[in-house]
């Protein structure tokens, strides 16, 4: 019997485990990846932050978010794309059609590199003048980003590995490629920035030169382990339906992380526009607690990443209360974890923006930061999982919408309100009312789906 129908015969775990055993054990090693992740880039900041009195480097790292996020934006959104889609064949035992989207996945991550090489050779400058005047803080921009831009295959690569890997269920084997790439930047950041005396660039090629290794050790990974999906480049040639269905799911979520990069941007201006130094004070504010916060909200996206392919799995297996009980299991986790997260910003959230900020007077403007917009926690982990429900079941276009609605719609003209008033600590209420508006939209849309979708399959 050849390798394809044994694989036809062999029960995926997804359609048999328990379901609170397989969310532990698939998104346990994606929540601690993320954790790692989230490191990843604070330490970045830590460091940068130490470099001079004046902290403007680290200003220029922050302003620097928006632009580095893109390249994540792109890569993961793709990678929803090819997960949904890849754990969706696996639960119909459609080995081949399996075989095919990964190929084409990998192709995407090429294609999107090619990109992202002509927008690091072009556009860092002209986007750093964007955010802001100074010339010293745009000349730390353009190098931070330059870097990260050229180097970007390394993300693309390690990205799509892991997302081949987390579609088999075999999520440990991803959190093993993101240890590996942050344990090197953290290694490698005080090595370049400080024994080099290499800055903004040290930090950023610690950055890069993690990526890359973590992308070599998810190929060694992937081909040793994942033996359900195979990569082959031997007679391959781009197929343009299949391409057209990763976007159709990927498009949705890659859309949904490049507005948070544009938000980003509007923000830091509508900061900037108070007057000096309380707009750079400001700025600071918000980037410590965008990293903060990445603390709280990346755990979660692991869960995400855990529920996606497990939520796929069951419905192209058409299992209704498997797929139920995950989702019920996954927002009850999500809410308790953010109540936790909410509970540390307000209680501790001097301790925490020090470990960016020295300046007083920007410390009090970074602690009421913390604790107004750490009310939207309160919200934010059921919308999250709430995404996760779409994408898995082909619907990525509703998480787009109250993306969409969230941080353009609503947050952003809140935000811009709020600073009229010439008062900074206003602005930060923004955040919970955009997340309100958030739940009310991902509630209908659920409701539309368990109508249309979820209450059609066979108990």
């Amino acid at each position: 019997m050849s390798e394809t129908k044994l694989l036809e015969h062999k029960e995926n775990k997804m359609g048999t485990q328990k379901i609170w055993k397989l969310i532990v054990t698939m998104s346990l090693p994606m929540v601690v990846s993320m954790i790692i992740q989230a490191l990843y880039n604070v330490v970045d900041s830590l460091f940068v932050a130490s470099i001079s009195p004046e902290q403007l480097e680290f200003n220029a790292v922050n302003l620097s978010f928006a632009a580095q996020n893109f390249i994540i934006a792109v890569a993961t959104g793709t990678g929803v794309g090819i997960n949904a889609l890849l754990s969706k064949s696996l639960g119909e035992k459609n080995h081949e059609r399996a075989q095919k989207i990964a190929n084409n996945g990998v192709f995407l991550a090429l294609c999107s590199y090619i990109v992202f090489l002509v927008l690091g050779l072009t556009l860092t400058e002209p986007y750093m003048r964007i955010m802001t005047d100074n010339e010293q803080v745009i000349e730390y921009g353009k190098q931070y980003l330059f870097i990260c831009y050229v180097g970007s295959f390394g993300v693309f690569g390690q990205i799509v590995m892991e997302r081949l890997m987390i579609s088999t269920g075999k999520t440990h084997l991803s959190m093993i490629t993101q240890a590996v790439g942050a344990i090197i930047n953290i290694i490698f950041d005080p090595i370049f920035i400080f024994g080099f005396n290499m800055g903004v660039s040290g930090a950023a090629l610690a950055t890069v030169l993690g990526q890359v290794i973590g992308f070599i050790v998810g190929i060694i990974l992937h081909v040793k382990f994942n033996r359900e999906v195979k990569l082959s480049v031997r007679g391959f040639r781009p197929d343009g339906k299949m391409i057209g269905k990763i976007y159709a799911i990927g498009i949705p979520s890659i859309v949904m992380a490049s507005i948070g990069s544009v938000m980003n941007v509007i923000f830091n201006n509508i900061l900037y526009s108070f007057a000096h130094p309380i707009g750079q004070y400001a700025q600071n504010a918000f980037g410590a607690y965008f990293k903060l916060q990445s603390f709280v909200l990346m755990p979660i996206f692991g869960l995400n990443n855990g529920l996606v392919p497990l939520i796929a799995f069951n419905y192209g297996a058409q299992k209704r209360k498997r797929m139920v009980t995950a989702m019920l299991i996954g927002g009850a986790a999500a809410t308790v974890y953010m109540f936790i997260g909410l509970a540390v910003f307000e209680i501790f959230p001097e301790q925490l923006v020090r470990l960016f900020i020295e300046n007083s007077q920007a410390v009090d403007i970074a602690v009421y930061t913390m604790r107004i917009a750490a009310l939207s926690f309160v919200f934010a982990g059921v919308c999250i999982v709430m995404g996760s429900i779409f994408q898995a079941l082909g619907k990525s276009i509703f998480s787009m919408f109250v993306s969409i609605a969230r941080q353009l719609v609503v947050l952003v003209p809140a935000a811009y309100l709020l600073a009229k008033t010439g008062n900074v600590n206003l602005v930060w209420w923004s955040f919970p009312i955009a997340e309100v508006m958030s739940l009310i939209m991902s509630v209908i849309f659920f409701g539309v789906i368990y109508k249309r979708i979820i209450s059609k399959i066979p108990e």
